[in-house]
Order: structure tokens, then C-alpha cells, then sequence
């Protein structure tokens, strides 16, 4: 299969890729290389997949309508996974534009594209900040998501609704995937545990938002990427059973559904810094401060959905997963 891989040099779509090209399909990889944060970390991501004679990488920003529309009559897709998107939380307090930009404009363009060419399945990725602040627990696809309560929570619940009406006027296939705060080799530095990890290693504060209490379902990269695989092998059809009168938000009359890729194990944020400092061998200096605008106090997948249709339930242990970040992180910067 020949599958479009956009945010290919992005933490998720790097390790897809090398999944991919790993079980013998063509890849097309397509990134802006933005400086979010380290072009160098995504340089280095892409210098493991440009060699592999399966791959092709593009750079292309997803707003450049003509770039996406050449990329697409140059090569026939059978999938897409759909990974590129401006992402953080707090980040859209400073830069919301970037938002609209990729996750909105950026996301039209390529499902629109998809549409024009026929593909089989258009698989992309939303998140659990959809939920907002829901404290319905576990988290489930059949939960209301209507009050999202950050600028990227709603730009991907954007991308939720649009895909659905696709899917209806169209009969495109779409899968959306709530990740749960994935982690682990080649991660985003911007991301707590990242960010934990170099201030605990180089003797510097870091900062931890309500006594460490917040709660997060820590998922494990490479059970990312399983999900993600299996997922997209099995395109959806449209639920013959589904109840107009009762509307799941789950599922559809139309080929398109959407589920939770999480580790079904929520953990306190201090019981994270606890790990790096074992693994690191060195004790974090921890400055307290409130819970930030846009977080949440607790995130819990409910991955039942995700189990029955594919066989696969995401089961790495914090530990172990924190223990292999570790390693890499001080291997690549030779800690």
C-alpha cells in the first residue's frame, strides 16, 4: 500500500512511519518542519527515515492548498494518516492563529483532497482534550464533548464534526483517535515529561501545577502506533443500527466513528516526576504553582471500543515506559 503520512518528522508520525515501512508499505511523508520546538529534533527523527528506499518525504506547509493538491496528483493514497497539527494546550494561549492555520485550514485540505481522490481511509488524530472538563470517568467516545476548554480542544473537535459531515455527504471512510498524553523515544520537548526530565538532569526547578495532583492517562508510544496500525486496517461502515431518536457520538449512520487510544490508567503527575527521579538518579528541585488555564484535572480512557474491534488494549507500565525515554534521552544527548 502506498499510505500519506502527514506530520511524518512529528513525535507520532516518525514512529508510524517507521512501523510502516517496517511492514512493507510505501510511505509518503509530508511535515512544514516548523520550529514549535526543535527543528533539530525533527531533523534528526527524519534522518533515520530518509534513507529507507520506501519512503519519500515532502515539506509542506498544510495551508499551501496548491503544494497538498500536487502532492496528491503525483501519488495514489490508498490510506491517510493524518498526524500533522499544531499542538499544545497552553501554546494556543500565545499563538492561536498557528491553530487555525494547521488544525482547521490544514486539516480541510487534506480531507478535502482525500475526498477529490478516492481513498480508502482517512484515519487522523484528535485528542482527549476534547472531553473538556468532563469528570465522567473513564473517558468514553459516547460522551458529550460540546465544551472544550482550550483553543486545541476545539480545533480538534472541529476536526471531528468535519470529518463526520465527510463521511455523510461523501462516503469517506474516517477514523478519529483520541490520544491520551502519549510519551516516550523521540518525544515533543515541550511536553511535561520531556520538559521534567531535562530540568531534573541539569539540576535546574521544574514547575508543578496543583501539588502534582493532576491525574493523566501516561500512554506508551509504541502502543500508539499499534492502535493506530490496526486501526487503519479496518476501515468503518456505516452503523445500519444506529438510533437517530438517541444519537451515540461514537458512531454513525455514516462510515465514520471515532475512539480513545489511552493506557486506561490514570496516574498523578508527582508519581511521574518519582519515576524520572529514580531513573535519572537525581532528585527533582520542585516549584509549586496553580492549575494553568486549558488543563484539566484528570484524563482516563476508556478503550473497551478500541479492544473489541481490534484485540489490542494499550498496557505498557509508566515505569517501564519512562525507564526506555530515559535511556534514549540521555543517549541522543549524551547524558
Amino acid at each position: 500500500m502506498t499510505i500519506l503520512v502527514t506530520g511524518a518528522a512529528g513525535f507520532i508520525g516518525f514512529h508510524v512511519c517507521q512501523r510502516l515501512l517496517a511492514d512493507g508499505h510505501q510511505v509518503i511523508g509530508l511535515d512544514n518542519l516548523n520550529d514549535y520546538y526543535s527543528v533539530d529534533l525533527k531533523q534528526a527523527r527524519l534522518a533515520h527515515l530518509t534513507p529507507q528506499p520506501h519512503f519519500q518525504f515532502y515539506k509542506i506547509d498544510l495551508a499551501d492548498q496548491a503544494a497538498i493538491d500536487g502532492l496528491f496528483a503525483r501519488h495514489a493514497f490508498t490510506k491517510i494518516i493524518h498526524l500533522a497539527a499544531q499542538a499544545g494546550v497552553r501554546y494556543s494561549l500565545q499563538n492561536p492563529h498557528s491553530y487555525i492555520s494547521s488544525n482547521l485550514v490544514g486539516f480541510f485540505h487534506v480531507i478535502e483532497a482525500a475526498r477529490a481522490n478516492h481513498v480508502g481511509h482517512f484515519v487522523f488524530a484528535s485528542t482527549s482534550s476534547v472531553y473538556g472538563s468532563n469528570t465522567h470517568m473513564p473517558f468514553s467516545t459516547s460522551d458529550n464533548t460540546d465544551h472544550p476548554v482550550s483553543l486545541y480542544a476545539a480545533t480538534k473537535k472541529s476536526n471531528e464534526a468535519i470529518a463526520h459531515s465527510y463521511a455523510f455527504m461523501h462516503g469517506l471512510p474516517v477514523t478519529g483517535l483520541r490520544f491520551f498524553t502519549v510519551y516516550g523515544p523521540w518525544g515533543r520537548p515541550d511536553m511535561a515529561y520531556f520538559l521534567f526530565t531535562d530540568a531534573i538532569a541539569k539540576g535546574q526547578p521544574l514547575t508543578l501545577f496543583d501539588q502534582g495532583l493532576l491525574r493523566r492517562d501516561f500512554t506508551y508510544i509504541d502502543d500508539i502506533v499499534e492502535g493506530i496500525v490496526r486501526i487503519a486496517q479496518q476501515p468503518p461502515s456505516a452503523n445500519q443500527d444506529y438510533d437517530r431518536s438517541h444519537p451515540d457520538p461514537a458512531t454513525s449512520s455514516a462510515p465514520y466513528r471515532v475512539l480513545n487510544i489511552g493506557n486506561h490508567t490514570p496516574v498523578p503527575v508527582k508519581d511521574l516526576v518519582a519515576l524520572l527521579e529514580e531513573a535519572l538518579g537525581k532528585q527533582a528541585q520542585i516549584v509549586h504553582a496553580p492549575m494553568q488555564k486549558g488543563d484539566v484535572e484528570a484524563t482516563f480512557a476508556d478503550v473497551d471500543p478500541l479492544t473489541q474491534l481490534t484485540g489490542f488494549k494499550p498496557q505498557t507500565p509508566l515505569a517501564i515506559g519512562i525507564r526506555n525515554f530515559v535511556s534514549w534521552y540521555q543517549a541522543y544527548y549524551k547524558i
